[in-house]
């Protein structure tokens, strides 16, 4: 028998199948900033920057909880010179989360959250080694029959010796929601 996306007796969908999404709390801070800590690829920011992050930007912000485990995570904010542009600062997924199509499934959902109508660009910046990160925010594009343009935003002189290009990605104009 064909098994199907709802086959509940795969354990990475019945996973997958029993996260939920939400804003950040106060009390996330130090697990978010654990989570990128151990991801071993992403800048860590300080612990008192995640507190201040799920303090000051929870509602741009999401995390996928399993149970009372967190998933994953995205932070984001809107462009204060661009209020319909949706900034994505960091994606994390824990690892025994990975490779089943999450961070896709929380750019989704904040961007849904965020409102379809309001949100006309979405952009990020992603190092050259990021083959990951790549990936997904292609998807995400490809997903929503939307643009990607690539450009370096700061270069390597920009951040230092040792530190890749961050090239921005921006993804848009998104399609009204009330146009599919």
């Amino acid at each position: 028998m064909p098994q199907g996306d709802t086959n509940t007796s795969d354990p990475d969908k019945r996973k997958l199948s029993e996260i939920t999404f939400d804003r950040p709390t106060i009390k996330d801070g130090p697990t978010l900033w654990q989570l990128v800590l151990d991801a071993g690829n992403l800048d860590v920011n300080s612990r008192y920057a995640y507190l201040l992050w799920c303090r000051d930007f929870a509602d741009t912000t999401i995390v996928a909880r399993h149970g009372d485990q967190i998933a994953g995570f995205i932070t984001g904010y809107i462009r204060p010179d661009s209020p319909q542009t949706y900034f994505v600062w960091q994606v994390a997924v824990n690892p025994a989360f990975r490779r089943l199509g999450l961070a896709l499934r929380m750019l989704d959902n904040v961007y849904e959250r965020l409102g379809r109508n309001q949100i006309r660009f979405i952009e990020t910046t992603v190092t050259p080694d990021n083959k990951a990160s790549l990936r997904l925010f292609a998807s995400f594009a490809e997903a929503h029959d939307a643009d990607l343009k690539q450009d370096v935003l700061f270069n390597e002189h920009d951040l230092g010796e040792g530190h890749e290009p961050e090239v921005l990605h921006t993804i848009g104009p998104m399609p009204y929601a009330d146009t599919k």
